[in-house]
């Protein structure tokens, strides 16, 4: 039975993560920023546990998770969780800039450090759910597009530092994905949001899964998801 930890569990991509890692019988750890939010999850993914640490404070994660009792081990550590705001370069405010880097960025690369060691002895994965801003970045989508870029700079150094005792490292890179962050991000654009549009967050799912599934011989490293419709 592998060990998962999740980040981002409570809707979309990071749901339907989790709902297939219980399924087959894996064993599932879920990041709550909160109390209240580690009960809904506990709730909602019966058998799994939680931990608490909030991504939008990255310099308090050490302090929480040492509060705690997380895995002795860890086969894989999967970067789900993310915030979006869209707005024009000239009206953003730093609090918009710090907050999504933080989030998308800044917190995964601490609790990437701070589960390195359990990783790092079952020669385990680590997995961040990026985006197709990640690769390309378009008008109103700046803090956001440049976290993911930041994301994969983060993965990407990590693949390398970490690959000679045999750690992996994969980017999944889904274009737009029918979840709650989507339809905020249609509500910003003024734009009509028709879930069937987009890709399901079961599909996104699915390659997290094969990436984590490969045998220990081979390794994905970037992976793009795009739209079938």
């Amino acid at each position: 039975m592998s060990i998962h930890l999740v980040t981002g569990a409570g809707s979309g991509i990071g749901a339907a993560v989790a709902r297939r890692l219980l399924e087959r019988g894996d064993e599932l750890w879920l990041l709550a920023r909160d109390a209240g939010r580690a009960k809904a999850l506990a709730a909602g993914f019966p058998g799994a546990r939680t931990l608490v640490g909030d991504l939008a404070e990255p310099s308090r994660l050490s302090w929480a998770l040492g509060h705690q009792a997380p895995p002795d081990r860890l086969d894989s550590l999967l970067h789900i969780a993310g915030v979006v705001e869209l707005g024009d370069i000239g009206d953003l405010t730093p609090k918009v800039w710090n907050e999504t880097l933080a989030v998308n960025l800044v917190g995964p690369a601490e609790l990437t450090r701070l589960f390195l060691p359990q990783l790092r002895l079952s020669r385990g994965h680590v997995v961040f759910v990026n985006s197709g801003a990640g690769l390309d970045a378009h008008a109103q989508w700046g803090p956001y597009a440049a976290s993911k870029h930041g994301l994969k700079a983060l993965a990407d150094a990590l693949r390398r530092e970490e690959h000679p005792g045999g750690l992996r490292v994969t980017s999944v890179f889904p274009g737009r994905t029918a979840t709650p962050m989507q339809a905020k991000v249609h509500q910003q654009e003024g734009k009509r949001y028709d879930a069937e549009r987009w890709i399901a967050p079961e599909s996104v799912a699915t390659t997290v899964l094969t990436a984590i599934d490969l045998p220990q011989d081979a390794e994905i490293t970037d992976l793009t998801v795009r739209p079938g419709r």
